[in-house]
């Protein structure tokens, strides 16, 4: 099928993944959308049976295994076979005091897309029995709800794996290059002026005509030309009472 911002006889993104993928291409260098996860792990890790399990995941997730590269400015999935996937593991010798630098910095590694699937693991050994497991994902194939069954899938074939056997998952009850290629089909064309998105596109251009560029909101400082990511939080804790 060929839709609204595919390619023939290519897998088109989901909507979603096409704002993420459009956001990549205008902030190149940007680590936004990158999602994180730590695990501090106290005890024996044996690197080259979680390297297995890795790729035990990679080859389960379809959309673990994808990259999107584009032709003309169009973008597509194309889902690479595991076998041809460099299971995406390094292990980097740390220590305490660096540690904190050392998860920020991978953390920010950006992905390039068109080539690189959206997932790598870094181990930080900071000793025989104490290592750091980061997980990184690009938000373009998971978010967060998706993170405890990702962990979830890596701890059940690094036990398997543990014990020399293949992890014994179900079947998956869904596939997301399937969601996206029938969100497309349902959604139709914005060629059509009948079809799903573009009644959608109608509606909410009418609904968010005349609103502001920015929303004057009270600030201590400008709002930069370019976005810094330099925010920080303010915590406040509201009485039970109230």
């Amino acid at each position: 099928m060929q839709g609204e911002g595919t390619v023939a006889g290519e897998i088109p993104l989901s909507y979603a993944q096409l704002a993420l993928w459009f956001n990549d291409r205008l902030q190149q260098g940007d680590a936004s959308y990158n999602m994180p996860v730590a695990l501090r792990l106290r005890g024996p890790l044996d690197i080259e049976v979680l390297r297995a399990a890795l790729a035990d995941v990679i080859g389960r997730h379809g959309a673990l295994r994808t990259v999107f590269p584009d032709q003309d400015g169009t973008p597509y999935q194309r889902i690479l076979d595991a076998r041809d996937v460099e299971t995406p593991l390094s292990v980097v010798p740390a220590d305490e005091a660096a540690l904190p630098g050392l998860i920020a910095a991978a953390s920010r590694e950006c992905f390039d897309l068109a080539t690189e699937i959206p997932l790598r693991l870094r181990v930080f050994a900071l000793g025989p029995q104490d290592h750091l497991v980061l997980l990184v994902q690009h938000h373009i194939a998971g978010d967060g709800w998706s993170m405890a069954p990702l962990a979830r899938d890596l701890n059940t074939a690094y036990l398997a794996r543990l014990a020399g056997q293949a992890p014994d998952w179900p079947p998956l009850a869904a596939d997301f290059a399937e969601h996206a290629v029938a969100q497309h089909r349902s959604l139709g064309s914005l060629d059509d002026p009948d079809s799903g998105i573009s009644s959608q596109l109608a509606y909410w251009k009418e609904a968010l005509a005349g609103i502001p560029d920015c929303l004057p909101l009270p600030t201590d400082r400008p709002r930069p030309p370019v976005m810094s990511h330099e925010g920080d939080y303010f915590p406040w804790e509201i009485p039970a009472g109230l």
